[in-house]
This record gives C-alpha cells, sequence and structure tokens, in this order.
C-alpha cells in the first residue's frame, strides 16, 4: 500500500521506539515489520551503541553561546526554514534534544523569529477541555482532510491518528474516497499495528450513512473484525478535535510550502511528514513528548480471514438479501444495503410484535409487526 512505502531509517526509528518501551514484545514487533528477530535485535544493539543511522535527522554542531551568538540564532532560523509552522516552545525541545548546551528559552527563540519576520500573529488562546483515551488503541480517529489540488489531478488525504497517543497510523494519497480505497489502507495499517477497540468517524461517506440507521459495508466489515464503529454528532467537527487539529498540522507543513505534481510525490511527501511528525515533533498535549514515545502497537493481530458472523442457538438468523431487506412473517423488512449477503439475528424484546434485528452484536434495526409500515 503507498502508505507502507517508507524509508528504511523511517522504519528502523518506529521499530526501536516501540522496542523499548515496557512491555515490548520484540517477537511480535518483528513480525509486524517484517523482519527476523535477528535483524530486530541488530536495530537494538545499533541503537544502544549511539548509531546515529537509525535517525533520518541532520545533527548540527554544537555551540556554547552566551547570549545567543550568530551561529546559534542561524541554527535556529534554519531549523524554523525545515519545519515552517513550528514556533518559539516547538523549536526549543529539538535544540535540547541535540544536546546543545543553553539553549535559549522559548520565549527568546519567539523574539528571534519575529525580529527575522518569521512569525505571524498569534490568535487569542481558547478556553477548552482536552479528552482523551487513557491507552494506545482505545480509539482511532479517521477522516479524510478533503481534496487538494495537484499538478496533475487532485489527491485525497486519508488520516489515521491514535486518540490516546497521536500517533499518526497512516497519511496516505488516495485518488479517490470510495469503499474499496479506504479498505485498503486499513487493512494495510491493521497488519503493521495490529486492530483497535474502536475507530471514530463524522458522519459521511464511505463510513457512514444517513438511511434509516443502516450499516455501510465497511462498517460491517470492521464490526465482523470486532472493531466498534463511532460517529460524531452531525454538524460538530469537533468531535474528532484530534484529527481535524492534525489535518491543520498537515496543511501548514506540507501543502502550504510547495506544490504536489502527483499522487506519488504526494506520498512521497506525506511519508516524509509521518517521520517527523511521530518521531521528532514535539507535542504540546504529551507534554512536548513526541507522539511515537506514548504509542504501542496492538496486542490484537490482524486475521487475515474474517471470523464468521455466529449467533445463538436460539436465535432466529435471516440472510439480508440484494435488496437490502430480509423476509420474515411474510413480509419483507429493510434492514441496510451494506449488509447485504450477511446474516442477522432477530430477537424478540419485552414488546411481543416487536423484534430487534442485530448484526454481529449491533442492533440495526426494530421490526414491529403491528406496524410494518413505521420500521
Amino acid at each position: 500500500m503507498p502508505w507502507q512505502e517508507r524509508s528504511v531509517m523511517s522504519e528502523r526509528q518506529e521499530f526501536v521506539t516501540f522496542a523499548r518501551q515496557a512491555g515490548a514484545s520484540i517477537s511480535t514487533l518483528c513480525a509486524r515489520f517484517g523482519i527476523s528477530r535477528k535483524t530486530g535485535y541488530k536495530w537494538l544493539a545499533r541503537a544502544a551503541a549511539g548509531d546515529h543511522g537509525l535517525a533520518d535527522r541532520s545533527r548540527r554542531p554544537h555551540a556554547s553561546p552566551a547570549q545567543t551568538p550568530p551561529a546559534l540564532e542561524a541554527q535556529i532560523l534554519e531549523l524554523r526554514v525545515a519545519h515552517p509552522s513550528w514556533g518559539g516552545r516547538k523549536l526549543h525541545h529539538p535544540l535540547r534534544a541535540t544536546g546543545l548546551a543553553d539553549v535559549p528559552a522559548p520565549s527568546t527563540i519567539t523574539a528571534i523569529l519575529r525580529r527575522h519576520g518569521m512569525l505571524s500573529p498569534a490568535p487569542p488562546p481558547l478556553d477548552f477541555r482536552r479528552f482523551e483515551h487513557s491507552i494506545p488503541n482505545a480509539l482511532w480517529q479517521m477522516d479524510f482532510m478533503g481534496h487538494r489540488p495537484l499538478t496533475t489531478g487532485r489527491v485525497h488525504p486519508l488520516t489515521l491518528l491514535d486518540d490516546h497517543s497521536r500517533f499518526a497510523l497512516g497519511v496516505s494519497a488516495c485518488a479517490n474516497e470510495q469503499h474499496a480505497t479506504v479498505k485498503a489502507h486499513l487493512t494495510a495499517v491493521f497488519r503493521r499495528y495490529g486492530l483497535p477497540q474502536a475507530i471514530l468517524t463524522d458522519n459521511g461517506a464511505p463510513w457512514a450513512t444517513a438511511g434509516m440507521g443502516g450499516l455501510t459495508s465497511l462498517e460491517a466489515w470492521l464490526l465482523r473484525l470486532g472493531v466498534e464503529t463511532w460517529h460524531g454528532r452531525p454538524c460538530h467537527p469537533q468531535t474528532q478535535g484530534k484529527v481535524e487539529r492534525f489535518h491543520g498540522t498537515l496543511a501548514a507543513e506540507v501543502f502550504a510550502h510547495r506544490p504536489l505534481g502527483n499522487l506519488d510525490e504526494a506520498q512521497s511527501h506525506f511519508d516524509a511528514f509521518r517521520t517527523v511528525y511521530n518521531l521528532e515533533r514535539p507535542h504540546e498535549a504529551l507534554g512536548h513528548a513526541v507522539p511515537a514515545s506514548r504509542y504501542q502497537p496492538s496486542p490484537r493481530p490482524f486475521p487475515e480471514s474474517v471470523p464468521p458472523v455466529t449467533y445463538g442457538p436460539d436465535e432466529v438468523v435471516r440472510i439480508v438479501s440484494v435488496h437490502g431487506s430480509i423476509s420474515w412473517q411474510r413480509r419483507r423488512h429493510v434492514i441496510s444495503r451494506g449488509l447485504v449477503g450477511e446474516p442477522v439475528a432477530l430477537r424478540p424484546t419485552l414488546q411481543p410484535a416487536v423484534w430487534a434485528v442485530l448484526f454481529c452484536h449491533r442492533q440495526v434495526a426494530t421490526i414491529d409487526l403491528d406496524h410494518p409500515d413505521e420500521v
């Protein structure tokens, strides 16, 4: 898949970051990254020995200034040029990480940027409450950024973000926003990082439908994998606030400074951006740590064969027809076009004439035999 085409250095950085975390399974990580255990331990040994070849980043000379000498100021400006959307606080942390002595305070760096005309006026602060899930892979956020022009055609960036760590699981340059495209890229991410407990999206296609509460075929596939599907409130993009904020960063660091020629070129820039975002860019919401430091791949592996849907022996099972309906009590009842060919179960409720229709464990419809036209 396109977002799997990353540099060797990025692969090694990510592997070493995960493998160093407490409780990490080296065998599982090696399988996820498609390498042998011998190779995995070799990368860890090289990293432990201080082999900087694992990190695809520049190694600038150290300086010991008294009051921001020209060489250090030039280094700050160079880092700002490499990351045009980073302000004083974000630039301060990677400078410290290099081991540089007497790194200027964030306010001093901000003043340097302002003096050189490299800082826009800051917007007024917003009063908000931040919420995040307590562990990685409890919830992923997924969305299309919206299509953007290329020199040849348009690109539809598809993004996946872990809610707890802000780790960017994938940034894909898609030619469209269709079910098959999303499923293919999700499969690639699942193979690398495992399955989350739930995925949060908005109410747009291909992952949601406005029709009578039915499921889409993408939701049906996710439910069969044991992944819950959540949707934000209509017309409330703040529900997916983390991925929306991520889109702002992607726009500022990729689209704002260069024209992109085609999908392959866009993917190349997305891959480079994702490496910096996950492994180098300090995140204010994480106490200026990088997202990879708080993320671990899911212990739930992706099954290459999707598990069959099973129900209890006392449940009434029907197969959804090509029209998205089932036959029950001499009538046809519309369930969902996204479930064509799938088995659903009918369960009685406390009202004798009312039956609940379930797919896997999710109730997808209700049948009222006394009022069949009202379902």
